[in-house]
């Protein structure tokens, strides 16, 4: 149990026998005490003034008294400032903390708490490589199915690939019409990306055969368009020549954007890239064999990519095989009287009640959209796994969708309604700006991992960090420190928040990046070899002195890692455990510098008795294996030395 865990059980105590009531220890607000008071952590006491009938100050004082009277092993001391009880804690406590923890190698890992999670992350399309977008969605998807254990779920870290579409086709039309057979072997590219040129290709090719249409429309000349795009095109155009939509340029370029989007639906090649999707779901045997090569040098490709990332998955589900699922779910929710048909026979859900509109599940000619594919898949994952909580992580551009998706299946009254969570996150740009798939100014996943483990090796070269070490070991070392910072770059920033990711920032020995936790771990490790002390004459040993200032904070910030892992997995940010990690190996760093008069206050090696050195050294590893801990949660290795 945590000592904010302690100081709860304890508080809820003091609170029903001088007041006689009764309420749950986890409602009492707790806080870390702020810098300029004494004590370590502080009870809000306003709430229990309707209680106690007395002042805040008052209430304080008697809480604090019988905290301390009750619970002296715990409580040594307190001070009440205004509404606030600063209480200190016992010094024997902190030392005992270090003692049966110091050589915990599951440090904040739960107790299994019964409940099942899955988590579903990545959703890579099959017509291109992994970019930067999904790089986060990785991350941040691992990374949460990793806190999540650790507070005792079983979790099930699920993907699905999006393997069909018009997307795939357009990519399996450019290499029919321009490939002349190459393959990955043949012409030496990896698989995803072989593909992803030729939907690149296929892009280049709409475009061209676009701008003409485009030009002609704006003339009036219709004679590109055919069937009810035709009436739409007119619709357009003549809003478009409006003089008060030209001098909105707002107005004007989004009419502008529809009206090449037409002209891109109506191109020779796009009307060839229809044809083989009509194909492909008429099950065409030339066309699905094409599917399945192309499709299989792209996973090819992504498990090499997943392999470099440390990125793994449970269950992998793939969107060719559920596309047409939920439309036995949208016949049940026909007969429950919960959707309703149209005159064109599409099946439809009114959510006008719950300030939305009326949301289309089936078209007139019985084929699903999107939303379809979502129901069936939804109530399929549930049926595989029976999980408590189903958790999709998908950028916020989808924010609007995962609204709907849960209220359509709490009003069909499905069981994994209550489960789904939109773990919601932002885009990711780089300094230069927003990248684009059909333009091919994404950045590839593969690339961007060459160019940080290049920079790795750069800047451990310029330190002249590299003596000591094999090839192989100088190799493993530029991975670790390249995609590491890479990883921690993405997670340090909430999800909810836009962010612009910065390659030579996000390597920077000395800023708030992975290379500072990883060096900084690597140091204790040196100091660890250095005093090579028994590990078994330091696991009886507990220190019963007092403690040192920065002793006593490193020790503190370290017993905070299971109130950390609890409020990253409420906040569902790992955010919350890179920035921790990052306070503590600024915590030791500042513990270990400290000098006075030429001399280090914290050594441990020079240390001014034996006792100071046994606990040093069992602070250097508590605070070695917290940090170890806090970055493997995020899917980040820390080097012995570096």
């Amino acid at each position: 149990m945590s000592v904010v865990q302690n100081i709860r059980t304890a508080a809820a105590a003091a609170i029903k026998a001088l007041y006689e009531q009764a309420i749950p220890a986890k409602d009492i607000a707790i806080n870390t005490t702020k810098p300029e008071f004494a004590g370590e952590y502080t009870i809000l006491v306003f709430p229990f003034t309707k209680f106690s009938k007395l002042k805040p100050e008052e209430t304080g004082e008697q809480l604090g008294t019988y905290l301390t009277t009750h619970y002296p092993d715990l409580v040594a001391g307190f001070n009440v400032i205004k509404g606030f009880l600063n209480l200190e804690i016992r010094e024997q406590y902190w030392a005992q903390y270090l003692q049966q923890h110091f050589n915990n190698r599951n440090i904040g890992k739960k107790p299994a708490n019964g409940k099942k999670i899955m988590v579903e992350y990545s959703s890579p399309n099959t017509n291109k490589p992994l970019h930067l977008g999904h790089l986060r969605n990785n991350f941040l998807g691992s990374a949460i199915a990793e806190i999540l254990k650790a507070n005792g779920y079983e979790v099930i870290k699920a993907n699905l690939v999006n393997d069909r579409g018009i997307h795939i086709c357009k990519s399996m039309l450019a290499w029919q019409l321009f490939a002349h057979g190459d393959t990955p072997k043949s012409s030496g590219i990896k698989g995803d990306h072989l593909v992803g040129d030729y939907y690149v290709k296929f892009e280049g090719i709409l475009k061209e055969q676009a701008e003409p249409i485009v030009a002609r429309i704006l003339k009036n000349d219709f004679k590109d368009i055919e069937g009810t795009d035709l009436l739409k095109v007119e619709k357009l155009v003549n809003a478009f020549h409006k003089p008060e939509v030209q001098q909105d340029k707002e107005k004007s370029a989004k009419l502008l954007d529809d009206i090449k989007e037409l002209a891109r639906k109506n191109t020779e090649i796009m009307q060839q890239a229809k044809i083989m999707l009509q194909q492909w779901e008429a099950g065409n045997p030339e066309v699905r064999a094409l599917w399945n090569t192309m499709n299989s040098w792209v996973y090819e490709g992504f498990e090499q990519t997943y392999k470099r990332l440390g990125i793994t998955f449970d269950k992998m589900y793939y969107e060719s095989s559920t596309y047409l699922l939920g439309k036995d779910l949208v016949e049940e929710g026909l007969r429950k009287g919960v959707l309703f048909k149209k005159e064109d026979n599409s099946v439809w859900i009114d959510l006008t009640a719950e300030g939305l509109d009326e949301k289309l599940l089936l078209r007139g000619d019985g084929t699903s959209v999107y939303m379809t594919q979502d129901l069936g898949t939804a109530r399929l994952k549930y049926d595989d796994y029976k999980m408590d909580q189903s958790i999709y992580v998908v950028a916020d551009e989808q924010n609007h969708h995962f609204k709907v998706l849960q209220l359509i299946m709490k009003k069909l009254q499905e069981p994994s309604a209550d489960g789904i969570f939109h773990l919601s996150y932002g885009m990711v740009e780089l300094p230069h700006g927003r990248m684009k798939s059909r333009e091919g100014t994404v950045v590839d996943a593969d690339d961007l991992i060459d160019e940080m483990i290049s920079a790795s090796e750069q800047q451990t070269l310029a330190a002249g960090k590299a003596k000591d070490f094999s090839e192989d070991e100088l190799q493993g070392l530029y991975e670790m420190i390249g995609i590491g910072a890479m990883k921690f770059f993405l997670l340090r920033v909430d999800p909810k928040k836009k962010m612009v990711f910065d390659p030579k920032e996000s390597i920077d020995l000395h800023g708030f990046t992975s290379t500072f936790v990883q060096y900084a771990h690597a140091r204790i490790k040196s100091i660890l070899r250095e005093v090579d002390l028994n590990t078994d004459k330091l696991e009886g040993f507990c220190h019963k002195g007092s403690l040192l200032p920065l002793e006593k904070a490193l020790i503190v910030l370290t017993e905070q890692f299971d109130t950390v892992l609890e409020d990253a997995e409420k906040e569902m940010s790992p955010s919350v455990i890179a920035s921790y990690a990052f306070q503590l190996a600024q915590q030791f760093n500042s513990f270990y510098a400290e000098k006075v008069e030429g001399k280090y206050t914290y050594s441990i090696r020079e240390a001014e008795s034996p006792e100071k050195q046994k606990l040093r050294t069992q602070l250097a590893m508590l605070t070695a294996r917290t940090i170890e801990r806090s970055m493997k949660l995020l899917g980040i290795d820390v080097p012995e030395k570096m």
